[in-house]
């Protein structure tokens, strides 16, 4: 059976000891100059900015690129009225929660072509592919890059772990558990 190609983005799914993530989260704010849109499932980065809304002030993250030293993944975004949209649009002020929590494992699908991770690469380093998401969904196009695994440590993530259940298998658009390399809350990463 082929794997569905259905990308999300990184999806929490538990911590780094075994722990089941509870969907705790913290809020952000992304500020209204900021053209690029965030769905559920992007991963983010401190922007070095923040906000004052309502006498509380948020801290500005951003949409995170390959590279990035990422400060968490959104979870979800705070609606403005009943109609608000799913993600948070392209120059829209906007309050989004995320997990940041330095020792989460997320689950990430594969990209599409090239050579599928193999059993051996649980251990590997890999980059992401940031993409679009839905607009329909609100759901991240970002994907795990089968292109990049190795050891070098600067790379995104860590490959933890295949996800194991009957929909799942080894190939193309497999999904795989990762954990961040550089993450803004962990040891000794430079500050914004």
């Amino acid at each position: 059976m082929a794997n569905a190609d259905t990308p999300f983005g990184l999806r929490p799914v538990r911590h780094r000891n075994g722990a089941p993530y509870n969907g705790a989260f913290r809020v952000y704010s992304v500020a209204a100059g900021d053209s690029t849109a965030i769905m559920v499932g992007d991963p983010v980065t401190a922007a070095g900015t923040a906000q004052t809304i309502g006498g509380v002030v948020y801290q500005d993250v951003v949409r995170s690129a390959t590279g990035d030293v990422f400060q968490g993944v959104c979870v979800g975004v705070l609606p403005d009225t009943q109609d608000s949209l799913k993600y948070r649009a392209a120059s829209t002020l906007r309050l989004i929660a995320v997990a940041d929590d330095p020792d989460l494992t997320f689950e990430i699908q594969e990209v599409s072509g090239g050579t599928p991770l193999a059993a051996n690469d649980i251990g590997l380093n890999a980059n992401i592919v940031v993409a679009s998401g839905s607009t329909t969904t609100g759901q991240s196009g970002v994907e795990l890059n089968n292109a990049t695994e190795a050891t070098t440590n600067t790379l995104d993530v860590k490959i933890q772990g295949f996800v194991n259940r009957v929909d799942n298998e080894i190939g193309e658009h497999a999904k795989w558990l990762v954990v961040f390399n550089r993450h803004r809350y962990a040891n000794q990463v430079a500050g914004v």
